[in-house]
């Protein structure tokens, strides 16, 4: 059934244009909701060289080779729990290099690993620690819960601490 050319309630008639409108604004609504969903899935993600698989992180966490840093925040640690080997320390904190030095002996040399939920904030984090000077930073970019870049320490079944 169609309404075109039938009175709205104030008596006037909707115009093809008005319905057009209507019609792309809810396209472009659609759109702009999948290009979100993309960028918060992080699905154009993929290991780059430098970069590191979830599985990869937790053995070189584990014998030592990189300081692993769960930078997500304490109610998503606490929710899934924290890579197991990881040191957590929230992002947002103010102090969050002087606190990362605090576990690295206070060198900006050592390779220091960062995870996040699916990649997004462990990129931007890695680009603001290169530059505060530290010279050998990895990325874990499929995250705790899986990006483009694979399906996630959680998935892949790897082994979890619950924060204290």
């Amino acid at each position: 059934m169609t309404t075109a050319g039938k009175p709205l309630p104030d008596g006037s008639t909707p115009s093809r244009f008005s319905r057009r409108g209507f019609l792309l604004a809810g396209v472009g609504a659609i759109g702009l909701a999948g290009v979100a969903g993309a960028r918060w899935f992080n699905l154009g993600a993929s290991v780059q060289r430098g970069d590191l698989t979830a599985p990869a992180a937790l053995a070189a966490a584990a014998t030592g080779e990189v300081l692993l840093i769960d930078i997500r925040r304490p109610e998503e640690w606490a929710r899934s729990g924290i890579g197991q080997g990881a040191v957590p320390i929230d992002m947002r904190r103010k102090d969050f290099i002087n606190a990362l030095l605090g576990h690295s002996g206070g060198r900006k040399d050592i390779p220091v690993a960062l995870i996040c939920a699916r990649g997004v904030r462990s990129a931007r984090m890695a680009a603001r620690l290169e530059a505060a000077g530290f010279t050998r930073v990895l990325d874990v970019p499929e995250g705790m819960s899986g990006s483009g870049a694979g399906p996630g320490w959680l998935k892949r079944g790897l082994p979890v601490v619950q924060p204290h």
